[in-house]
């Protein structure tokens, strides 16, 4: 029985990123994705659909009021309709990105503030839908970049706070043109002004 869900899954999967299947199409769940939600939600975090003609899921953990880690993330490998992740703030590392290597239909994807590194980003390679993508506040550096530049659908990048220098953002940038990558706008030093000569006290006469 299990094996039976996990194939529909992978099909299922395949399916969106190939394009056989539309967000316009709707998909009946499956008992795995049932269970998925049900534990998704049971931990404080928020799956619905993207819209009411579009059955592809938005999930968000970044307003959980519990403590989301790797283990929360586990059942996201039964959801391939998972377009949206925001993930935010949480103490999420390398190992838990791992459940989202199959994600093939996603679109965008929040990590800023996480505990990710370079060798995460390794999971992200083969997301090849993936259009949105925050790393704010990191410890990525232009290592991990590289593991990027498989991306091609990817349109717009968030590395403020990050280790990255110019010279990674130009070696991604050359992989994918049309990237836009935003750093943050650093703060302008501010200019020490002259202090204006106070005048001298009369002399007293």
């Amino acid at each position: 029985m299990i094996r039976r869900l996990s194939f529909w899954a992978v099909v299922a999967s395949f399916a969106f990123a190939s394009g056989l299947l539309t967000a316009d199409d709707k998909v009946v769940q499956t008992e795995a994705e049932k269970g998925a939600i049900a534990e998704i939600r049971k931990s404080g975090g928020q799956v619905m659909e993207l819209a009411q003609n579009d059955s592809r899921l938005d999930v968000a953990f970044h307003l959980a009021d519990g403590k989301i880690t790797d283990e929360q993330l586990v059942p996201l490998k039964n959801l391939p309709r998972v377009a949206q992740l925001n993930l935010r703030g949480r103490e999420i590392t390398n190992a838990g990105l791992v459940n989202l290597k199959d994600l093939k239909g996603l679109v965008r994807l929040h990590l800023e503030k996480t505990k990710i590194t370079d060798e995460g980003l390794e999971q992200l390679k083969g997301l090849e839908n993936l259009e949105y993508l925050n790393l704010y506040g990191t410890a990525v550096t232009d290592a991990g970049l590289k593991h990027l530049e498989p991306l091609k659908k990817l349109k717009k990048l968030y590395l403020w706070q990050t280790q990255v220098t110019d010279a990674g953002v130009a070696g991604l940038k050359a992989a994918i043109p049309e990237l836009q990558i935003n750093r943050g706008v650093e703060p302008a030093k501010p200019v020490e002004e002259k202090k204006a000569e106070e005048p001298k006290p009369e002399e007293k006469k």
